[in-house]
């Protein structure tokens, strides 16, 4: 009786130990399956993370390429940051292509990568205000260059005035005759003169003209040239030489010189033919100061 139930006693024993193994198994069994899928999503987390800091680094390169671009030429400044922030990227992208990572090394990834967008959201808002900047700096330079344009064409305009003034002011200043009356003589022999009216008989002229008053003329000394013209149409050649007046080369049968002082005044010059006089209508042009000053005519029979 008593060896059944010790009997009886040890194979109780054994089925609780059996139970325990098992128990134990499956507690096992239940852990290890819950580690893996921590494990399992511990790596998906680990991917997901990657592939988006490599995402965010292509956004940041293109978002660098574009400020690149989007401006001319960059200064020594921009260019060196340039550089440094696409190395940054390279060296970035550099480590998230390694096999695995640790917490430590993603979290690093994650700071570098934050710092990274901060630095070329700057590099973008710098190359945007330079931009807007040159922007700026053309708009003045256009509105210099009208601004230059405009005073040049007033200058122009004021130096053209001015020349045109110069010339009126010129053409002002010379002397005018009122009149002017021509008389021709014959010289005696006792060298008194007497006026004659035929070719034949006559010698030499007078001419007496009447010049205006003039303020702004130069007071002083006048040169003044005569021109006759023979009843032909011919310049009587006197002394040969000649002169300018009104923008030409001309040249003269007689130079004098007068005093002017600004008051309305006659004057008189004598001129000698070297050669007879041919019956006709003469003509006398007086010039001085680079203008026709007046002209008159005689006839001889």
């Amino acid at each position: 009786m008593d060896s059944q139930e010790q009997k009886k006693k040890k194979d109780t024993n054994k089925i609780y130990f059996l139970i325990a193994v098992i128990v134990a198994l499956l507690g096992t069994n239940v852990y290890l399956y819950f580690q893996k899928n921590k494990s399992d999503q511990r790596i998906v987390t680990v991917s997901d993370e990657k592939t988006a800091l490599q995402t965010e680094l292509e956004k940041l390169e293109a978002e660098l390429e574009q400020a690149t671009s989007a401006t001319g030429e960059l200064s020594d400044e921009l260019k060196l940051k340039d550089e440094e922030l696409k190395a940054k990227i390279a060296q970035l992208r550099e480590a998230l292509s390694k096999g695995k990572l640790t917490a430590g090394e993603l979290a690093r990834a994650k700071e570098d990568v934050k710092q990274l967008r901060y630095f070329v959201t700057k590099y973008a808002k710098d190359i945007d205000d330079l931009t807007k900047k040159n922007q700026e700096l053309a708009g003045e330079r256009d509105s210099l260059k009208t601004t230059v344009s405009n005073v040049t064409q007033l200058a122009d305009k004021l130096s053209r005035s001015n020349d045109s003034l110069n010339v009126r002011v010129k053409a002002g200043a010379a002397l005018k005759t009122s009149s002017v009356d021509i008389v021709a003589f014959r010289i005696k022999n006792n060298g008194r003169e007497t006026n004659v009216t035929r070719a034949n008989t006559a010698q030499k002229i007078k001419v007496q003209f009447a010049i205006n008053t003039n303020p702004i003329a130069e007071k002083g000394t006048h040169d003044i040239y005569m021109r006759v013209l023979d009843p032909a149409g011919n310049l009587i050649i006197g002394e040969g030489g000649t002169f300018m007046a009104n923008d030409q080369t001309l040249q003269y049968t007689y130079k004098t010189a007068i005093e002017f002082n600004g008051e309305a005044k006659i004057f008189t010059l004598d001129w000698v033919n070297r050669n007879p006089f041919e019956p006709g209508n003469y003509t006398v042009i007086l010039y001085a100061d680079g203008y026709t000053m007046g002209r008159g005519t005689f006839n001889l029979k």
